[in-house]
């Protein structure tokens, strides 16, 4: 492994924490206008702020805290930890949790799928807390996590008391931490298998059966929704969290304390509206596309292609023209000895001369030396 420098590596985490700090795309107020408490406008890719109001204020969120249970259930099946197929014994706790509810019965095992879909499509409460207890032992330890989660995410206007969103007075959450969270949820195919679904059936143990429908209207009314979690209490007026997708462009639309539920949808509607309406994905790096062909000293090849290593797209406004400026830092040759995957030089991209976003340029396969054999039949073949 090749050593690097402690003023190399300083300058790596200084850049690394800078391209992650969401870009804001400055709108006038004239554009939107909401009169739910809160709002945000987000691209879900890019974490760039489209539209906000009141982002960052602590309010309560209803079953949008939902979301977070979502979050830990998907990372705890990619992580092999839980499976579909398990069988979740409830309690009494869960089963009398009350509220929005499919109404499980205490001391009964249901497939894990089966409540995983209900908290999804149908906001269970007594499904949630059956999760949490089946992953963490308990609610108070799954809050934990959840908790632990919402640090490591950035969410730092969030605090959770229960994995369900009912009212507590110490539980709150913010427009966009809430965005920032359903950004995360929307990575997994494996939500959108049961997200997009319209209307399903939840059949108990005894045979007992709870018709389910999405509590996400958009669904099935606005195109390209194909995700999201409602959220309802006195407290917490009408709330929604939801992703939809057109193209490349994939927004995150957030509405907090909305007056009634006809205004949560529209307010919602009216920012994916706006969004679509004046953004696109402008893709300036493609990692499948040769960036550099360089010549190899003392290798088995004469030449290796270079690569960056991953893509980068940028949101803009239509129309935007901005140039985005390329610059790329190679030696003039490689030397030979080079592993498929390491980085080689390094591509900058820079927009009105800052630099917006750094990305190593690698060889996608091995740089192979020349062996004592490659150098006398080299040598043989120009006799």
């Amino acid at each position: 492994m090749k050593k690097v420098s402690i003023f190399g590596l300083i300058m790596l985490a200084i850049i690394s924490v800078f391209c992650c700090v969401p870009m804001k795309v400055e709108i006038s107020k004239a554009d939107v206008d909401l009169s739910s408490k809160s709002a945000m406008l987000m691209d879900s890719d890019t974490k760039t702020i489209l539209y906000e109001k009141n982002s960052h204020e602590h309010l309560p969120v209803a079953s949008m805290v939902k979301m977070m249970t979502i979050l830990l259930t998907l990372e705890n099946i990619e992580e092999d930890r839980i499976s579909l197929e398990d069988k979740v014994l409830t309690s009494e706790k869960a089963s009398g949790m009350g509220g929005s509810q499919v109404f499980i019965d205490p001391f009964e095992e249901y497939k894990l799928e089966d409540l995983f879909k209900s908290v999804i499509m149908a906001s269970a409460n007594d499904g949630s807390v059956a999760l949490a207890e089946y992953i963490s032992g308990s609610e108070s330890n799954f809050v934990k996590q959840m908790n632990k989660r919402a640090n490591e995410l950035g969410m730092n206007d969030t605090n959770y008391v229960n994995c369900t969103g009912l009212p507590a007075p110490e539980q709150y959450s913010s427009a966009y931490d809430s965005a920032v969270l359903m950004s995360e949820v929307v990575k997994y195919d494996l939500y959108h298998n049961y997200s997009t679904i319209w209307m399903d059936k939840l059949i108990h143990p005894s045979g007992r059966v709870t018709e389910l429908v999405n509590t996400n209207r958009l669904v099935k009314y606005y195109k390209g929704c194909d995700g999201g979690k409602t959220g309802s209490t006195n407290e917490a007026g009408c709330c929604l969290s939801a992703s939809a997708k057109r193209d490349d462009l994939r927004l995150i639309s957030v509405i907090v304390g909305a007056p009634n539920s006809k205004t949560r949808f529209g307010e919602c509607s009216e920012l994916f509206n706006y969004g679509f309406a004046n953004f696109e994905i402008k893709k300036i790096v493609n990692s499948s596309e040769i960036v550099a062909n360089l010549p190899v000293t003392k290798g088995k090849v004469q030449n290796a292609d270079l690569y960056a290593r991953e893509d980068y797209a940028t949101i803009v406004k239509k129309g935007d023209n901005s140039d985005f400026e390329i610059k790329k830092d190679l030696p003039e040759k490689i030397r030979a000895g080079v592993k498929a995957n390491n980085t080689v030089g390094r591509i900058q991209v820079l927009k009105n001369g800052e630099v917006v976003k750094e990305i190593d340029i690698i060889s996608k396969n091995n740089i192979d030396k020349m062996s004592y054999l490659d150098t006398v039949h080299k040598i043989a073949e120009k006799w």
